[in-house]
């Protein structure tokens, strides 16, 4: 059910919803209605859809629309929503797929989640236990939980998770270097470096049948991709990261046992 002030919740704390797409025209026009429900404040990325993407947009004057021939990658497409987001006056973005796999239903967590974490990327975490998800989508979330585990120090259930809510004002001067898939990967990994705060909601998530399934994934290319970013994450965090956050522990227990020696001192003087 539809909360009676959600647009209105949309509005206040300045959220917008991110819809990258390309080559989704069997379930955008759904997805785009179930979004409507909730509020009008949503930005589409059409990434070079060849197919009836922007026919279908064309019917939906009230959607702010970006887009342009090529497609440049679904990293890309986010990448491009964020800046928009942050041009029109949005604070926060809550990104969603095209393809109908989540649900417009789990909006409100997000923005429920937001009010005690304003400055966090918060991932809808899906049930990957679930007898309809693919082997491949289990085994790479499995695959990317672990590997954002040995960057970071963080565990999340669903690193792969393209439902979230990122604070686009907040990362706004933020850097990145990949474009495809490998992005959502990245953006996590160096937000956390950055001291970003990630958490996470529970999120359902619907899987069509393999025959209806439409994928952009592109099993063997992307998982190299991937697979070379998380070495050059590894990487870093060895060599940079980790000592970092050594020495910064170090100071900090220095700067507190120093300030205890002062608060002892001062309170000797007194007495």
């Amino acid at each position: 059910m539809v909360p009676a002030d959600a647009s209105e919740m949309f509005k206040q704390r300045k959220v917008c919803i991110l819809v990258p797409t390309y080559n989704n025209e069997q379930t955008l026009e759904n997805v785009l209605h179930s979004l409507l429900e909730y509020t009008n404040q949503i930005i589409v990325v059409n990434d070079g859809s060849t197919d009836s993407t922007i026919n279908i947009l064309a019917q939906f004057s009230q959607i702010n629309v970006v887009s342009y021939t090529q497609n440049k990658g679904k990293g890309h497409a986010l990448q491009t929503g964020f800046k928009h987001a942050v041009k029109l006056g949005y604070d926060y973005a809550i990104t969603i797929d095209s393809d109908g796999q989540h649900f417009a239903e789990d909006l409100n967590k997000f923005l429920t989640k937001l009010e005690n974490h304003p400055s966090a990327i918060i991932i809808g975490a899906r049930n990957m236990d679930q007898a309809s998800v693919p082997g491949k989508s289990s085994f790479g979330n499995k695959f990317s939980n672990f590997w954002f585990w040995v960057e970071t120090g963080l565990r999340m259930s669903d690193t792969q998770s393209g439902y979230r809510l990122y604070p686009v004002r907040l990362m706004e001067s933020a850097t990145f270097f990949t474009r495809k898939f490998e992005f959502e990967i990245e953006v996590l990994v160096t937000s956390a470096w950055r001291g970003i705060e990630i958490t996470e909601v529970p999120v359902r998530v619907y899987y069509a049948g393999k025959e209806e399934r439409i994928s952009h994934f592109r099993p063997f290319k992307d998982f190299t991709r991937i697979s070379i970013l998380n070495t050059f994450l590894v990487t870093i965090a060895l060599l940079y990261i980790k000592p970092r956050d050594f020495f910064r522990g170090i100071k900090k227990k220095n700067s507190g046992k120093l300030s205890m020696s002062s608060s002892l001192i001062r309170s000797k003087q007194i007495g």
